[in-house]
């Protein structure tokens, strides 16, 4: 395999002459030389420019990289030498803070005061303090025992929204042929209307129980946890005839990483630290749909 790495800046701004320049630079500091690749590009919402390294970046190198990018509002991806962008055909992504502004369980938490306690596991978990996603689930759903199931709609309603280019996104990706699947460790209520909403091809989350119209405080069936969520990506890449690395997997915290280590473009949103350094990509500054340019 090639040992060099293809880097994109993805900016709402044009990318300055200056941030290139400082980004060459600090490469050389690091001996690594930046060849220019096609030159500056723009899809009208976002600017784009890319260049080759001639060796590996380690996670340090990256990191140098990419705080040098954010001075001039920009994201800076790592892309592996071996990606073969034209055959990227499934696009997987997390729910919670990623396709969308909330944590639904938090919020469904609000309800009956207990927003703080389920918050602190939700941190936890998604920063990896919490190793057992399923245990950290289950004790955070105990705590919306006797919550109205009236109180999902509530949330749906009131306070979830899409995150910046989510829409254009999937759009984007069925433009192109590109499988589609929101793979959360959230609720079915929520996924399944952002199905019909954004038009996702395959949803899978968790299925809170609910009697006489109030949450039970536990979930039914196996819950959806970092494992699975990397096992529903394998087996929709081997229902269309491909492998992981023909994937752009995006999420934000640590359950998200089994899923994303191995395929083609993996994409930290707004994600934890964890996630940020293990991520090629890591989009702080652009929307959702900046993907798209990865894969122009």
């Amino acid at each position: 395999m090639p040992n060099y790495q293809t880097l994109v800046a993805l900016s709402q701004e044009p990318i300055s002459e200056k941030l290139v320049f400082e980004l060459k630079d600090q490469a050389i500091q690091l001996g690594v030389t930046l060849q220019s690749v096609g030159g500056q590009i723009s899809n009208g919402t976002y600017h784009s420019e890319r260049w080759q390294a001639d060796r590996h970046l380690d996670i340090s190198q990256r990191e140098q990289l990419r705080s040098i990018a954010g001075r001039f509002n920009a994201d800076l991806c790592f892309l592996r030498a071996d990606l073969e962008i034209n055959k990227i055909r499934v696009l997987a992504m997390d729910m919670d803070s990623t396709l969308i502004n909330i944590e639904c369980i938090d919020e469904i938490a609000d309800f009956t005061g207990k927003k703080a306690a389920v918050a602190e596991i939700t941190e936890a978990t998604m920063r990896g303090e919490i190793k057992d996603f399923k245990e950290s689930l289950r004790r955070r759903v105990a705590l919306l025992e006797g919550i109205s199931a009236d109180s999902l709609e509530a949330v749906y309603k009131e306070r979830l929204r899409p995150n910046l280019g989510a829409a254009e996104l999937i759009a984007g990706a069925h433009q192109r042929g590109i499988y589609t699947l929101l793979v959360s460790g959230g609720f079915t209520f929520f996924t399944e209307k952002l199905r019909e909403q954004l038009g996702f091809k395959q949803t899978q989350a968790n299925t809170l129980e609910i009697i006489n119209g109030k949450l039970t405080g536990k979930v039914l069936g196996d819950i959806v946890d970092g494992i699975a969520k990397a096992a529903f990506l394998d087996d929709a890449c081997r229902k269309l005839g491909c492998s992981k690395a023909n994937s752009i997997t995006m999420g934000d915290g640590a359950n998200d990483l089994i899923m994303m280590n191995g395929s083609g473009i993996s994409v930290a949103y707004k994600a934890k630290p964890v996630v940020k350094e293990k991520a090629d990509a890591a989009f702080d500054r652009v929307g959702l749909d900046a993907a798209l340019l990865l894969i122009p």
